[in-house]
């Protein structure tokens, strides 16, 4: 009864839509899924394979969730919405992790025995749609970006974003993002490979925006201190149209 509180203390803090233990406890997927996978690896680790097989292929029909009976899972996993989310035989998921709908934690080995599918340490977040491809690890409290292809290890703490996916780490690739995401299209997109001369120049181009936007603001704060103000009407008359920029990329 301790661990049933638990899970569902998990989610109410977790998920601001759960309106009282009762819709939980009734109405959430991903918990009935979480009980389901107790029961099957139970079996599975006392070597009734097939019945744990066959209890997992229930929850699978009846949440939409698949997860292998030999994988292992800790407290307070929260799957949220959950339909589409794989989890291979190795894997292993830390406490206090949240994954989020149609994330696949798979292996890339036909090696049987072997460590073929991820590890995800405490308090994981895997973002919706996110795909964790191999034996590796995903460090403590790490995020991995929706629609993200993992398939190498990420270290405690860092992002995981794009396909492939590569780490946010330093405050150079956070200011990248930010500068795309205001010039109207995502950094997610882009590939970290140097050997993509459309993708060095993309890089290129965000690096140089986020400076001119650094000199404008010292422009204006100097404008400022000498008691000149920037007429906005006019700079914005002169603005770059994101969407127009959208169309130039797309094309």
């Amino acid at each position: 009864m301790s661990r049933l509180r638990e899970d569902v203390d998990a989610i109410r803090d977790r998920d601001p839509a759960a309106r009282s233990t009762w819709e939980v406890l009734t109405c959430y997927p991903g918990l009935h899924a979480l009980w389901m996978h107790r029961m099957a690896h139970w079996l599975w680790t006392r070597g009734l394979r097939w019945a744990g097989r066959f209890i997992s292929h229930l929850g699978r029909f009846f949440t939409g969730i698949e997860i292998h009976p030999g994988a292992t899972i800790g407290r307070r996993v929260f799957m949220d919405h959950g339909m589409g989310i794989v989890i291979g035989e190795t894997a292993e998921i830390g406490d206090d992790c949240t994954i989020y709908q149609g994330v696949t934690l798979g292996g890339t080995s036909l090696t049987k025995g072997a460590k073929r599918h991820p590890t995800l340490g405490r308090g994981v977040i895997v973002g919706a749609g996110a795909q964790v491809l191999g034996g590796f690890s995903v460090g403590d409290g790490a995020r991995v970006g929706s629609n993200a292809v993992v398939v190498k290890e990420v270290p405690p703490g860092a992002t995981a974003v794009g396909n492939p996916a590569r780490i946010l780490h330093n405050e150079t690739d956070a200011l990248r993002e930010s500068t795309a995401n205001r010039l109207g299209f995502s950094a997610y997109g882009i590939s970290a490979s140097g050997d993509d001369p459309l993708m060095k120049a993309l890089h290129g181009l965000i690096d140089h925006a986020a400076a001119q936007q650094r000199e404008i603001e010292a422009l204006k704060h100097a404008l400022r201190r000498q008691g000149i103000v920037v007429d906005e009407r006019e700079v914005a008359a002169a603005a770059v149209d994101p969407k127009q920029l959208n169309r130039l990329v797309e094309e």
